[in-house]
């Protein structure tokens, strides 16, 4: 396949259109998806979903290949050239020309779906490319050093806000230069890991595709899953990861300078290979050998909590907390065991605590539990509510004492500047089509005010992650897909005309 060749730049021809190379729109398309999906987004799978999400994952970008093709390929017949130097291009481009090229009484509708993806992939840059992204970075950084998540958020938004206002070129530059080296060490480390856990990988790849098909039984901090559960969020997660059927890195290639569509629609086909089966897998199989995601609880109970009752309301008293790990304001899990958990089809289920300071000592607060039958506590202690990327870095630490605190808080922030640069350029483009040009200095200041308030410390939990996430992730799939479906025939059509004239 070309793939390679067109990477390496032994077609490029200076006078076609566009403003960036090959390789430089494949690292800023790269830099929307290697982000903290690939570190916090699996890691969220493997919590909700079990080691079964992980086979949906493969699923995902395997399929996502194909789809890449189709939606860049359309994305770079139709892009807007009539500058050459300011290039744009996306969905919303081919749902307008399309709809006037193929079915002209329709023109009004190509139109309204064009503004919609627009309105879709600027609510997506927003959640998923940027609050998500800057949330994990604060949290995790908090973590490990302490620094409170608005310091990281003020630092973050004023490296992002630097870089964007260069608008691509600047962007394609900044990424081809950290994305290739952050994955070439995240990669290394995680070999070390994998390396030293060699004799389990087998075993682990069994339970991934076993864990897709079968419920899997609750174990330490895992509470069961079902078939289903790791469908849903093995899909979600890969998609959010990859970004196929999204549309949104067809806005990248379609800046990249060459007059031949087929060629970037295959480059773009790299990604959910390298984001996914590559990438996602290293993490996956990092979390599930060693042993971080179904441990037994970090704190033993001195005193197990009092249990009283109002009606179907359960309530816990509160915990001394005298662990050395453990600062006031983090989230804690205790498992207990009650009526069935419909989401895990088995019947444990997890109370949120809080730790609080209260005098010179420090106790957990427990949330309220709703449950017609009286729950009783499981495994007689209660764990650290690791969410996203820290979960990932436990991970690391577990193996070698912080390695996962140095190189995931460094990979996260690095994967965070770039996926949030090349969302906020997807979101950017988005406004120019709606309201042109005079609209992108506004969003920008916006974009950046967002990733502050991001990282204020709203989100708790694993499933509030993954809701902030799948906001954006769910509108702009129903926007773009349609899109795809009606013109994919007009990619497929150009693809099979571009092998032909490439044998002969």
């Amino acid at each position: 396949m070309d793939s390679p060749k067109i990477i390496r730049g032994d077609f490029n021809n200076p006078s076609d259109s566009g403003v960036i190379s090959h390789f430089q729109a494949l690292s800023a398309a790269l830099s929307g998806t290697l982000g903290l999906g690939n570190i916090s987004g699996v890691a969220l799978a493997i919590t909700l979903g079990g080691p079964g999400a992980i086979f949906w994952m493969w699923v995902v970008a395997i399929l996502g290949m194909s789809i890449k093709l189709i939606e860049v390929t359309l994305a770079m017949i139709y892009r807007n050239v009539d500058d050459p130097e300011k290039p744009y291009g996306g969905p919303m481009w081919v749902a307008e020309r399309a709809f006037k090229e193929f079915y002209p009484s329709y023109a009004r509708t190509g139109k309204i779906l064009a503004i919609i993806f627009s309105i879709s992939v600027i609510t997506s840059a927003i959640t998923g490319g940027n609050m998500f992204q800057a949330w994990s970075v604060a949290d995790i950084t908090y973590e490990y050093f302490g620094i409170e998540g608005w310091k990281s958020g003020l630092i973050l938004s004023l490296i992002v806000g630097s870089v964007i206002i260069g608008g691509i070129k600047r962007i394609g530059v900044v990424t081809a230069t950290i994305v290739p080296l952050m994955v070439f060490l995240y990669l290394l480390a995680g070999s070390y890991i994998l390396i030293a856990n060699i004799s389990d990988i087998p075993d682990l790849l069994k339970l991934i595709v076993v864990s897709a098909f079968t419920e899997t039984q609750a174990t330490g901090a895992f509470i069961g899953g079902t078939a289903g559960s790791a469908f849903m969020f093995g899909m979600k997660r890969a998609i959010f990861s990859n970004e196929a059927g999204q549309g949104s890195s067809a806005i990248a290639h379609s800046a990249v300078k060459t007059n031949e569509p087929v060629r970037e629609g295959l480059v773009a086909g790299i990604e959910p290979l390298i984001d996914t089966l590559v990438v996602c897998t290293f993490t996956a199989l990092i979390i599930l050998s060693t042993g971080i995601w179904n441990r037994a609880p970090d704190v033993s109970f001195d005193k197990t909590p009092t249990i009283g009752n109002d009606s179907k309301i359960w309530t816990f008293s509160n915990t001394r907390h005298s662990n050395a790990n453990g600062k006031p304001g983090d989230p804690v899990i205790m498992l207990v065991k009650a009526s069935k958990n419909f989401e895990s089809n088995q019947n444990i289920h997890k109370v949120s605590g809080i730790i609080k300071k209260i005098g010179d000592h420090r106790e957990i607060t427990w949330s309220n539990f709703e449950s017609n039958t009286k729950p009783t506590i499981y495994l007689h202690g209660y764990f650290f509510d690791y969410v996203g990327a820290t979960l990932t870095a436990k991970a690391f630490d577990s193996m070698s004492i912080g390695l996962g605190k140095w190189l995931i808080t460094i990979a996260s922030w690095f994967f965070a500047i770039s996926t949030i640069m090349a969302w906020g350029y997807y979101g950017e483009q988005g406004i120019i089509y709606i309201l042109g040009e005079n609209g992108i200095n506004p969003f920008r200041i916006i974009y950046c005010l967002l990733i502050f308030i991001a990282s204020l410390g709203f989100i708790e939990t694993s499933v509030d992650l993954d809701n902030l996430s799948g906001i954006g992730l769910g509108i702009i799939i129903y926007a773009n897909l349609p899109i795809c479906w009606i013109f994919g025939h007009k990619a497929i059509q150009a693809y099979k005309q571009y092998v032909t004239k490439n044998e002969v």
